[in-house]
């Protein structure tokens, strides 16, 4: 029997990483705030990593500024947890460094053509991470992996990608991760090669909300939800043709409900995309959302309530939601395909098979091999089952469904 694992599974484990978060609330409480999370620390040490200076742009800014406010004021982060979010922005800015040296150093890779990628738009839980890793083994599709995301430059080859030491690096990255929380191991679906959503690439520019999993930072999120994405995109689209570039590419596969609220801008800068709109009852998605976050954010954070972060979550889905079921209704049907989650987890090849036919496309027959050969080794829960009640955050799935009852009621969602 898998162990079943909640958010209150996600408080740190290491003793030594506790009694670092002690002395941190020591030094706090004499006023000395370690490690800083000022914007020009952050930048220098991006830099300094990185070896050179050139961050193509200065997009990257304004959010960072407003990022690190709300995780300074907002979040009530640990030491570790500082010492985390420092870490990651530090690499995502020296990503950004290194992608800016290397699109100079080989102009050519901005010719490279991303064509009818394959997008994912659907809320998590709703199977998107499955349905992704079907529509990777298409021969003729490109799936981007997490690790690839984590460290992009140089572009690995396709004479030297499978040997990469990049990817060992990271596998031990996630071992670590896993080992400090299991949960979250068993919440989301952790591995260097494995598909990674393509909000990492956003993080290039600190507009993502990917950093909203790590943090309680509400402000930064109202922000997030209002400003230009064409800056995060410029930088997605960038990672792409590097990677592209060194490695021929069909179609790529992407995915993150990130491009829910930004409908314009992705098809400004993919116009040729394949959109995927994934629908699930949101009573389940909402609550299991809600557990995953707080289960990361608990890593990182003295915060004990899990409603606050919740709620934002749940308003957060709402505004995807909200925002998705505006632009369908201002555009001409065939945008994208819509696939309700009941019926794809009901015969996933055959979900398959109907989203190319939306598109007059086939499944080759490879493909489908390739889909019922994983399909039937895949693992079932092997590093625990995921399980959440709403009422853990003072809802009900009454409340959640009369919510999103406009939402269900225009896909036809069933209730779970």
């Amino acid at each position: 029997m898998p162990p079943r694992y909640t958010f209150r599974d996600g408080r740190l484990r290491s003793r030594p990483l506790r009694l670092l978060n002690r002395v941190g609330r020591s030094l706090a409480a004499v006023g000395v705030a370690w490690p800083s999370l000022w914007p020009d620390s952050i930048v220098a040490a991006a830099r300094k990593r990185a070896g050179e200076n050139d961050m193509g742009s200065d997009s990257y800014r304004e959010p960072l500024e407003r990022y690190l406010q709300a995780a300074r004021e907002e979040a009530e982060l640990t030491s570790f947890g500082r010492l985390a979010t420092r870490g990651m922005l530090i690499s995502a800015l020296a990503n950004r460094i290194a992608l800016a040296g290397w699109a100079r150093e080989h102009p050519e890779i901005r010719e490279e053509r991303i064509e009818r990628p394959w997008v994912i738009v659907g809320l998590p839980r709703t199977g998107t991470s499955v349905l992704s890793i079907l529509l990777g083994l298409d021969p003729n599709s490109r799936s981007l992996l997490q690790w690839e995301a984590a460290h992009p430059i140089p572009p690995p080859t396709l004479a030297t990608a499978s040997g990469d030491p990049r990817i060992a690096k990271h596998a031990r990255e996630l071992a670590t991760l896993a080992r400090l929380t299991p949960a979250m191991a068993a919440m989301y679906p952790f591995g260097a090669t494995l598909a990674q959503e393509c909000v990492a690439l956003h993080l290039y520019d600190v507009r993502t909300l990917g950093v909203e999993t790590q943090a309680y930072v509400p402000s930064y999120g109202r922000w997030l939800q209002k400003c230009d994405m064409a800056p995060a995109y410029a930088q997605h689209r960038l990672a792409l043709q590097s990677l592209q570039s060194a490695q021929p590419t069909g179609h790529w596969v992407l995915k993150t409900p990130n491009h829910l609220w930004c409908l314009e801008t992705l098809r400004s800068f993919y116009p040729d995309a394949r959109i995927l709109w994934t629908h699930r009852d949101p009573g389940t998605v909402v609550s299991s959302l809600a557990s995953l976050v707080n289960t990361a954010q608990a890593l990182f954070s003295d915060r004990r309530d899990p409603k606050p972060a919740a709620d934002e979550w749940r308003g957060k889905a709402r505004h995807a939601i909200d925002s998705g079921m505006a632009f369908d209704a201002s555009h001409a049907g065939g945008w994208c395909h819509h696939i309700r989650y009941a019926d794809f987890m009901r015969d996933e090849i055959a979900s398959v098979r109907s989203i190319y036919a939306h598109f007059d496309e086939e499944v080759s027959p490879l493909h489908e091999r390739r889909m019922r050969a994983w399909l039937r080794d895949r693992p079932q829960h092997g590093l625990g089952r995921h399980v959440y009640d709403p009422a853990d955050f003072g809802w009900s799935y009454e409340e959640l469904a009369e919510d999103f009852r406009g939402y269900r009621e225009r896909y036809e969602i069933p209730r779970e």
